[in-house]
């Protein structure tokens, strides 16, 4: 019984992972494009859009607990593949701190925001969160309505 306790506790936490990080744990990451109200951004391999987080100086996230909660962090395992307007050259990974690696875009990490309820959703843009704004990205690296 008790090692049926366990395989279950370790299935949900799978599951958990697979569905705050938008893909199933153990895999690489999927990125392609959307076009929405916002113009043309990055998603994720289900359609969820991908944010930068301006407290991110670095490709090193600082964004963790709570937060990581919030604004899960768009984790992988070997590289990420880049479809549509997504452009490979700007893909690359960081360690966190609990040594997973996130994805990172133009060296900003990635996250997805739990506040969006199904693909294509923007309700994080420009979000006020943990001490600096979250922004959606463009297939350039820049974040939606910026111009540096």
């Amino acid at each position: 019984m008790r090692h049926l306790m366990i395989a279950l506790a370790v299935a949900l936490t799978a599951a958990f992972a697979a569905s705050a990080t938008g893909h199933a744990a153990g895999s690489p990451a999927a990125l392609k494009t959307r076009h929405g109200k916002i113009g043309t951004f990055l998603v994720d391999g289900h359609g969820r859009t991908l944010y930068l987080f301006q407290k991110d100086k670095t490709k090193r996230s600082t964004c963790s607990g709570a937060c990581a909660t919030d604004w899960p962090p768009l984790l992988t395992s070997g590289k990420a593949k880049a479809s549509g307007a997504v452009r490979k050259a700007l893909l690359g990974t960081t360690k966190r701190s609990d040594g997973s690696t996130q994805v990172t875009y133009k060296g900003h990490p990635l996250y997805t925001y739990s506040g969006d309820q199904k693909a294509g959703d923007t309700n994080g843009q420009a979000v006020s969160a943990y001490g600096a704004r979250w922004y959606a990205v463009l297939p350039s690296g820049k974040r939606v309505g910026s111009h540096y």
